[in-house]
């Protein structure tokens, strides 16, 4: 069936979570992230994985499936939604032991050539009320058309960060390689709490016509910001402000992925994720940090 217009402005009830030690560091430890910052609790306030809020994200994506203009869509065709972009915003670090609670507002509803692209506003806050990420996420819904009257977008998604090529930022580039185990998407998929039966199950992923199962794209996108954050800040994921890129091919496991920083500044890197036989699965990457430009637009 159709998405309707409707969607557009509709909003998921508040998710409640409870962050702990143990959730953030099972999550760095799945991703086999070695930094002592993520795991070494005699530090004053423990940090976490910048890519973490996508755990706190996950259930109001579900919820925003159910809302009204989107709880038309049948199993099928809810199985042939794909994640397709992901722009992260972090405005105060997640710290465990906290309380934390996230919607989801659909902010537009646009046909594209390959179905219906969904835009959701995802915000995390904290027990103050204080806003703590923002992501804006947008999601195909392949072969899926759009009906009724024309909604105007109740918000617009910021544009992917404006940053200025200089000769010697291109010539920064460098290649790291990035192993990826077989069983990570079940490994991922525990410490993540993100359960998709593709990245876990190879009966369900067989049955869906996939290859085999294949790797969470949030889970590319978390190995290249681990390679990042080691490579160009030493470690210190809590000065990361903002990051994302484009989904653009499947990771079927084992395989060694190869991260392409394509250009660096003094506080950001443009990056391409690419397969063992040089597709790109993430395109458009980025991340920048601190609190220059990289200050996030939310």
């Amino acid at each position: 069936m159709p998405l309707q217009t409707q969607l557009v402005g509709q909003c998921t009830s508040p998710r409640h979570h409870a962050v702990d030690t143990r959730w953030t560091m099972a999550y760095a430890a799945g991703l086999q992230d070695e930094n002592p910052r993520l795991r070494d609790t005699t530090q004053a306030s423990l940090c976490v994985h910048p890519l973490f809020p996508v755990c706190l994200e996950w259930p109001s994506v579900l919820d925003s499936r159910a809302l009204p203009g989107h709880d038309g869509l049948s199993d099928d065709e809810l199985a042939r939604g794909v994640h397709a972009t992901h722009d992260l915003h972090v405005i105060k670090p997640i710290v465990p032991g906290q309380a934390y609670q996230t919607t989801a507002r659909v902010v537009d509803l646009q046909a594209g050539h390959q179905g219906a692209r969904v835009c959701l506003q995802l915000d995390t806050y904290d027990e103050a009320g204080d806003l703590v990420t923002r992501t804006w996420q947008t999601n195909v819904s392949r072969g899926v058309t759009i009906e009724g009257p024309a909604a105007t977008p109740i918000a617009q998604a910021p544009a992917w960060p404006d940053i200025h090529l200089t000769q010697q930022a291109v010539d920064a580039r460098r290649e790291i390689p990035i192993a990826v185990s077989a069983g990570l998407g079940n490994i991922y998929t525990e410490t993540a709490r993100i359960y998709n039966p593709i990245h876990s199950d190879r009966a369900f992923a067989l049955a869906a016509g996939l290859p085999d199962i294949i790797l969470h794209g949030t889970a590319s996108l978390a190995l290249s910001v681990t390679a990042l954050s080691r490579e160009l800040l030493e470690g210190a994921v809590d000065q990361v402000t903002r990051l994302g890129g484009r989904f653009t091919s499947m990771v079927v496991m084992p395989q060694t992925l190869t991260l392409h920083i394509t250009a660096q500044g003094s506080d950001w890197a443009l990056f391409e994720l690419r397969n063992d036989v040089q597709a790109p699965v993430i395109k458009d990457g980025f991340m920048v940090w601190s609190q220059a430009s990289a200050t996030a637009i939310i």
